[in-house]
């Protein structure tokens, strides 16, 4: 791991993004599943569990049959004919991933969507879904976080036969993402120092987009080895609220929910601290960029933020 690396990977993401539109305008990576899928499992462990959470829920909700489960638990559903697992791993390489897709090798359909091109969450797939993020040289999984959501909304459409500009919304999160990479000398430095606190940082975003404080609490932990958690909006007020009357409390908010105004309200009482990424929030710091009204294009950007303030943090020991 390398914090000088991880951001270079950073700065690659609008270029990493732009190829992904391209090659999802020259080929759907979807078209040789099978017809008569009544259920989609999702397999993953770290980041791309988190992506997986997202999909699942955003298929539930367009009537599919649809979960996310951790590869290491030692249960879950059965396999069998009608079933599509998809197993997620960037390396191709996790092994509670591969442990848990053991059980449905040969008795489901297979689909591995993977970073790493002949990995072995590749053999005995169905079909093989490359992320094309290239290489993530600081050895931390940002772009094929990305790359990952991007794929899985355009699985989306192939399942539910909705039709979605999945490339034309990727190039609006390569224009977002280049927004706050070009104007990171404006924004970085005062976000730097507010969420620069004693107690860690938390973050918090609404249930269809929870991968995003997911990620952004990971990026923390993992490279400046800061403490961070994740908590749903709604959520929030039955189990985070308690650390803002003890802690120095500094939050990022991913707005969108109709329960920010609900934690803000005890934000505000107490004095807390909290930067709202894409959106204007009373009593929070506001950080804007292109395209942050656009549910989906937030989805696929709003972790750069905090991933920037990581590297920052970790490149300066």
């Amino acid at each position: 791991m390398n914090p000088e690396l991880y951001l270079a990977d950073l700065h690659a993401k609008p270029e990493a993004l732009s190829a992904l539109a391209r090659a999802l305008e020259s080929r759907d990576p979807f078209e040789g599943l099978p017809e008569g899928i009544r259920r989609v499992v999702f397999l993953g462990m770290g980041s791309s569990r988190y992506a997986a959470g997202v999909a699942a829920l955003r298929l539930r909700a367009a009537g599919v049959d649809a979960v996310a489960e951790y590869g290491s638990a030692a249960i879950g559903y059965p396999p069998g004919e009608g079933t599509l697992v998809v197993a997620i791993s960037a390396t191709g390489g996790s092994r509670e991933t591969l442990d848990a897709l053991s059980r449905h090798l040969g008795r489901s359909t297979v689909l591995a969507l993977t970073n790493t091109p002949g990995s072995p969450v590749t053999r005995g797939a169905d079909l093989v879904a490359e992320m094309l993020a290239g290489e993530e040289r600081g050895g931390v999984s940002c772009r094929t976080f990305q790359h990952t959501l991007a794929l899985l909304l355009a699985l989306e459409s192939r399942l539910t036969g909705v039709e979605a500009d999945v490339p034309g919304l990727v190039r609006r999160a390569a224009e977002a993402s280049a927004d706050l990479l070009d104007r990171r000398g404006e924004w970085l430095p005062g976000v730097l120092s507010l969420l620069d606190g004693p107690h860690g940082v938390y973050t918090i975003a609404p249930a269809e987009r929870l991968s995003s404080a997911e990620q952004s609490a990971l990026m923390f932990r993992e490279g400046p080895r800061r403490p961070a958690d994740a908590c749903e909006t709604g959520d929030w007020a039955h189990v985070d609220v308690y650390l803002t009357k003890t802690l120095d409390y500094r939050a990022i908010l991913f707005p969108g929910s109709r329960y920010d105004e609900q934690a803000m309200e005890w934000v505000r009482q107490r004095g807390s601290t909290v930067l709202a990424v894409g959106g204007e929030v009373e009593g929070a710091h506001g950080l804007r960029y292109a395209g942050d009204d656009h549910p989906e294009v937030a989805l696929l950007t709003e972790t750069l933020v905090a991933e920037l303030v990581a590297g920052t943090w970790w490149a300066r020991g």
